[in-house]
């Protein structure tokens, strides 16, 4: 009885078996007992696109996205590794959910397009997959700009690529109906270089390209920098504004770039060597230039960010990050105006303008700049300890007066594209903030 009971089951076993690849499986899918669902694409054939990418063996405790899930090897291997995960792909699939039921697997499956589907809807990963999918959408930077606004960490990011010279000039096809494969969701075709463009300009802070496998090309986006390794002077921030409106408002829905104005001792500054971070994610410049005795460089807002104070910091190649100046994101003037923060035992004495040094009135506009005084200063404080906070958003100073002086004077530089109206003035010391001061901006 027994014996006859075991040859039904396996039996029953290979007829499911059959029945499942009949109905046309992409991915390979093995089960609990050996057997295998085959599909057209070989489970070596998977295992060998995911080891393009720096995945640890052991996920336990970090939460993963794959976008594109499709079949789901790629999301039972990342479950199988001990993360947690969530299967996202833009139409149901009835063999995903077949192969969850066989495998007892606890994967999470949702619905959505890449383009319109962000942290606000799924939450944060610690690696996002985002595998076979990119040339199959028509608005590629903004898919990857959500796939980088959802990681934590890194994204493994494949594609068609036309050729896979990571160094050549970043060139796209665009496929109007069927002309790749007769495909009609074949939208484009980057080349390795239009690629490894593509998540760097998405708001990733480096990309690798790790590599082609045929016609697929293979990136890498981290979301911060690697360690320091040199011993330079790090850069001094004079100030940080929003490129495009010249203001202290920021958002990170809203494409804004982030301009810090800069002083460093060394030469030759570039894109590739000015590193920015906004909070805990690295932002590369797209721009970097010498400018009225300093420097500046703008990048973008890094995607993801939660609203409210973070810091941004600045390094080269060859240093390590210098003081940080606290910028608002996605927050609104109530929010800036409210003081945070242990009492500095500073005193405010006086805010005027920086030029003219009209008391509580403050020109706005090209080259403006604010003085304050302060009693009870230590005498030891020096320009990276003193921050002037112009409704919440910080002012790095650029002069102090000697400590021969109780009462001693701060300069900082204002942003040329401040609205006349109403701010809160105060000081910043090593974690303190005077009381706040009210002046009025004027044009």
């Amino acid at each position: 009885m027994s014996e006859a009971r075991d040859a039904r089951v396996i039996e029953e076993s290979r007829r499911q078996i059959e029945r499942l690849s009949k109905l046309g499986w992409y991915h390979s899918i093995e089960l609990p007992d050996g057997e295998v669902i085959e599909g057209h694409q070989s489970i070596e054939q998977l295992r060998r696109r995911l080891r393009m990418f720096p995945i640890p063996e052991d996920l336990t405790g970090k939460r993963v996205l794959d976008i594109g899930a499709w079949d789901g090897w790629f999301s039972f291997e990342m479950e199988r590794r001990g993360a947690e995960v969530v299967a996202l792909d833009s139409a149901k699939n009835t063999r995903l959910q077949e192969a969850r039921r066989l495998l007892g697997s606890r994967i999470e499956c949702r619905i959505g397009d890449i383009c319109r589907t962000t942290a606000k809807d799924l939450g944060m990963f610690d690696i996002v997959l985002f595998l076979g999918v990119l040339y199959h959408v028509r608005h590629p930077v903004m898919a990857l700009e959500n796939v980088c606004g959802m990681c934590r960490d890194l994204a493994c990011i494949e594609s068609f690529v036309t050729d896979s010279e990571p160094n050549a000039i970043p060139a796209m096809e665009f496929y109007e109906t069927t002309e790749l494969r007769g495909q009609l969701d074949n939208w484009v075709g980057p080349n390795a270089a239009c690629l490894m463009a593509f998540c760097r300009t998405a708001g990733f802070a480096r990309v690798d390209f790790a590599g082609a496998l045929g016609e697929r090309g293979h990136a890498v986006g981290y979301r911060d920098w690697l360690p320091a390794t040199g011993s330079a002077s790090a850069p001094e921030i004079l100030c940080i504004d929003n490129a495009s409106t010249h203001d202290h408002h920021f958002s990170s829905w809203a494409d804004d770039y982030a301009t810090f104005y800069f002083r460093s001792a060394e030469s030759g500054l570039s894109c590739d060597t000015v590193m920015a971070r906004i909070g805990p994610y690295g932002a590369r410049p797209i721009y970097v230039a010498q400018t009225g005795g300093g420097w500046q460089a703008t990048c973008k807002v890094p995607p993801g960010l939660d609203a409210g104070w973070h810091e941004a910091r600045l390094r080269t190649a060859n240093s390590s990050f210098g003081a940080p100046v606290r910028i608002g994101i996605d927050m609104d003037i109530t929010a800036r105006r409210v003081r945070s923060g242990a009492s500095s035992g500073v005193r405010l004495t006086r805010v005027a303008d920086g030029k003219s040094f009209e008391d509580l009135r403050i020109r706005v506009g090209e080259d403006s700049a604010i003085s304050v005084w302060g009693m009870g200063l230590p005498p030891d404080v020096g320009l990276s300890d003193i921050r002037v906070r112009l409704d919440g958003s910080e002012l790095p100073a650029i002069w102090i007066s000697s400590p021969d002086s109780d009462n001693r004077q701060i300069n900082a530089l204002l942003p040329a594209g401040l609205e006349a109206g109403f701010a809160m003035v105060s000081v910043a010391v090593r974690g303190g903030e005077s009381e706040a001061v009210e002046v009025q901006l004027h044009s």
